[in-house]
């Protein structure tokens, strides 16, 4: 009975040996950092980093395009009150009740050439 269960013993272990070597193998092609599941962790690694990089750059430059918008908002709101001051001022100008005489339409004067041409010969 006792060498029935040391076969059955060695037979386990056996199979437990197997199983080991068959799961390592598994596990190393699943850790291969060109093919496996280590590879994309690596690649997505890497992604995610220049994802990152990109973001606080777009972060900044709308940082800055909101301050430059902010700006230029407040220059034509200040451009907007000088306008409207301006056109308050227009209101302000007295209209002439009667419109100006229209002076007596002179007939003009005939053109007369620059340049006249002259005989030559007769001299």
């Amino acid at each position: 009975m006792d060498l029935i269960a040391d076969i059955l013993l060695a037979a386990g272990a056996l199979g437990a040996g197997f199983y080991c070597f068959v799961l390592g193998r598994r596990l190393k092609k699943f850790n291969n950092l060109e093919k496996g599941v280590g590879g994309a962790v690596a690649v997505l690694s890497a992604q995610v980093d220049d994802l990152t990089k990109t973001l606080e750059a777009a972060q900044t430059t709308a940082a800055t395009s909101a301050e430059t918008l902010s700006d230029l908002t407040v220059r034509a709101e200040e451009m907007s009150r000088k306008l409207e001051l301006q056109m308050a001022s227009l209101h302000d100008i007295p209209t002439p009740s009667q419109p100006p005489a229209a002076a007596p339409a002179e007939e003009p004067a005939p053109a007369q050439p620059m340049f006249m041409r002259r005989a030559v010969g007769a001299s």
